[in-house]
């Protein structure tokens, strides 16, 4: 029983998402109440007919600064809401599977896949309106398929994989093979597409390669921005979407697996005999976070035929069941990411994404500049300039002083709009008219409605250049198909030889063999991440017909998974209200959570209280809001001139190991986790 949709303030639909369940269970409450020789009512017609009273309701206390965020109904089904400027998201769950927080963060990673796929787009109601409920039948369906899509598989990964559940990228471990194919990805695959004329004005900035969900190698050029842990994550589930990974039919045979398996073993128990305890010389046989794909075709068959069947059909179009093909994942896809420059910071600027299959699992994703992507800069800057003076007006700080800045953005303005024939001149006309003529009312609360009406005009000039299948001179600004397959044919005959070895790998990527039971004795399970590069480190979870984890197959495996998950959700619980160690007992086992902070030394440093975050406000995480950015920026305030780096440790023992062993380990684990030999070159 689970739902998620996007409503204007006027309650009409944007988008919309249901399971099976939820769906029947509509169709049999309005369908009850149809006379008989009626027709059916629409599946739109009838969630609107459902929610309209709760969004009528929620936008009514909002104007009397009285709103909630979520509540709870006899039958236990719960409601979180949560408004986006105009528009007003709410899920709902009534089996349980799913809490409060789960519901929040599902809306938060919603609104991220949309800011990257819209851009600035979203910064303006009436226009992102306009984008999520387009007038063509068809249009419409394919997008709200697509956001369908792209919801079950984040749904499906955190489920499942380990680096989606704590929210952090996980590597490949190989350092040789790793730096031999970053060497190959700068001095061959991306200068030849950056130095062909069929390139399309388009520019490689990132390239990186993804074995299932974990990262093989990542190359950014030397004018690239560094590519932030939030949008890899949002990509990397956009290339899961184009590409489903089914572990069963990707990885090879079971023999191919064993002699792996075997291999690995041995080099690991020979390895551990040769060094003694060295661990800097220990052989790394990592083993991944899970990525048990066994249900993730037939869940996204079974969204496929419910869109179908039910929900294609629209309610003022009269129109019969369309049948809409998805897009081509091999088309290029327009993406807006974030992106730092030394004059400050620029989100949801375009880039194109290419995604490109290798072999199943295995996937190429080059990231190109736009041409013109400029324009999308100064669009963001006098947007901000507006928000700024927008809400200086709000709280009453109005005036010529407060007004001096403008007349830098005005000089800047006039000369951008002068390439420019628009709306934008005559709204921007008539504000300088009200605001720096002499007989203009100047700074005051007047200007507000065009301060607005600027920012709207703003993103209608960004949507016009950016989200349009042309640039601004009209010409096509994409890679070659030829340019593609000659890149997709390059990475092919270099990783031939590897292909097998890194699917197994990706399943075996760290393993509790590589942390002998002589160093830490009862150690049953370990997660640990960098929150300063959104890396993570831990043992595989992953359980399917034909891989397992070291754990085997059972009732013990799955039981510590579920624990895992259980416990992330406890941590950050308790991290919201300012709690950065964690030890609790259940059962057999004994779990730990401990955060803290170093700098680039590896000095550990000085405790601090962790602010205490509202029960309502975005998740802890690093894809929908990067709240360890956050946490970073507020410790180092007290570490000026330091670069302090944030890491967190999960750990599962046994409990009958004592305590004081157990901080023991996890001391002893941290340092051994990080250390140079075990780090992958980015």
């Amino acid at each position: 029983m689970k739902c998620l949709l996007i409503a204007s303030e006027s309650a009409e639909m944007l988008f919309y998402w249901t399971d099976l369940e939820f769906q029947q269970n509509i169709q049999k409450q309005y369908g009850a109440s149809q006379e008989e020789g009626h027709e059916f009512p629409a599946f739109e017609d009838s969630i609107s007919t459902l929610f309209a009273p709760i969004i009528i309701s929620f936008s009514t206390m909002v104007t009397e600064a009285d709103s909630y965020t979520s509540f709870t109904t006899e039958n236990n089904h719960i409601y979180v809401l949560h408004q986006f400027d105009e528009c007003l998201y709410i899920a709902v769950n009534g089996d349980g599977e799913e809490k409060e927080e789960d519901l929040r963060r599902k809306i938060y990673v919603m609104n991220k896949m949309i800011e990257v796929l819209f851009g600035m787009v979203t910064l303006s109601g009436n226009l992102l309106r306009k984008e999520l409920r387009a007038r063509d039948t068809e249009q419409r369906l394919r997008l709200w398929k697509h956001l369908q899509s792209l919801l079950e598989t984040y749904s499906h990964l955190r489920e499942n994989d380990q680096s989606f559940l704590v929210e952090a990228v996980e590597r490949l471990i190989h350092p040789t093979l790793c730096e031999q194919c970053i060497e190959f990805l700068e001095r061959r695959l991306v200068q030849q597409i950056n130095s062909s004329v069929e390139r399309g004005g388009e520019e490689v900035l990132h390239a990186f390669i993804l074995v299932h969900t974990k990262l093989l190698a990542f190359y950014s050029s030397r004018n690239a921005s560094i590519l932030s842990t939030s949008d890899l994550l949002a990509l990397i589930i956009m290339a899961q979407n184009m590409y489903p990974s089914n572990v069963d039919v990707d990885d090879p045979s079971p023999e191919v697996q064993s002699v792996f398996i075997l291999s690995f073993c041995a080099l690991c128990l020979k390895d551990i005999d040769s060094t003694s305890g060295s661990g800097h010389e220990s052989f790394y046989t990592p083993e991944p976070s899970p990525t048990d794909k066994d249900s993730s075709t037939f869940c996204l068959c079974v969204t496929l035929t419910q869109c179908e069947t039910h929900c294609i059909q629209m309610a003022e179009d009269s129109l019969s069941t369309l049948e809409v093909y998805p897009p081509d994942p091999a088309t290029p896809h327009k993406v807006f990411l974030e992106v730092s420059q030394k004059d400050g910071l620029y989100p949801m600027m375009p880039h194109s994404m290419y995604c490109l299959k290798l072999w199943p699992g295995i996937t190429l994703v080059l990231l190109t500049k736009f041409p013109h992507s400029g324009v999308a800069m100064s669009v963001y800057t006098f947007w901000e300039a507006f928000a700024k003076l927008e809400k200086r007006l709000n709280e009453g700080q109005g005036g010529s002083t407060r007004g001096q800045p403008m007349h830098e953005v005005r000089s800047k303005l006039d000369k951008f709009l002068k390439t420019l024939s628009s709306q934008l001149q005559n709204v921007w006309t008539e504000f300088k008219n009200r605001a720096f003529s002499r007989g203009g009312p100047g700074f005051s609360r007047d200007l507000i409605l065009w301060c607005k009406n600027m920012k709207t005009q703003l993103c209608g000039i960004y949507r016009q250049c950016f989200l349009s299948d042309s640039g601004p001179d009209d010409t096509p600004r994409h890679l070659s198909p030829g340019l593609r397959e000659r890149a997709q044919t390059m990475v092919q005959e270099q990783l031939m030889d590897w292909k097998d070895f890194l699917l197994v790998k990706s399943k075996r990527n760290i393993t509790m063999v590589s942390y002998p039971l002589s160093d830490f004795p009862g150690l049953v399970h370990f997660i640990c991440v960098d929150r300063s590069s959104g890396q993570m480190i831990a043992p595989s979870l992953s359980i399917t017909e034909r891989t397992t984890s070291e754990l085997g197959k059972g009732p013990v495996a799955q039981y510590i998974k579920n624990k895992m998950w259980s416990l992330v959700s406890t941590t950050r619980h308790y991290l919201q209200k300012g709690y950065s160690t964690l030890t609790l007992r259940d059962g057999d086992f004994y779990f730990c959570y401990f955060l803290w902070f170093e700098n680039e030394t590896g000095f550990k440093l000085e405790a601090k209280d962790i602010p205490i975050m509202p029960d309502d406000s975005a998740p802890i995480g690093m894809l929908a809001q990067n709240y360890y950015r956050k946490l970073l920026r507020y410790y180092s305030k007290n570490h000026p001139g330091e670069t302090v780096k944030c890491y967190e440790l999960l750990t599962v023992h046994l409990g009958v190991i004592p305590t004081e062993i157990i901080l023991q380990h996890c001391r002893q684990l941290a340092s051994k986790l990080w250390e140079p030999s075990r780090n992958p070159l980015l």
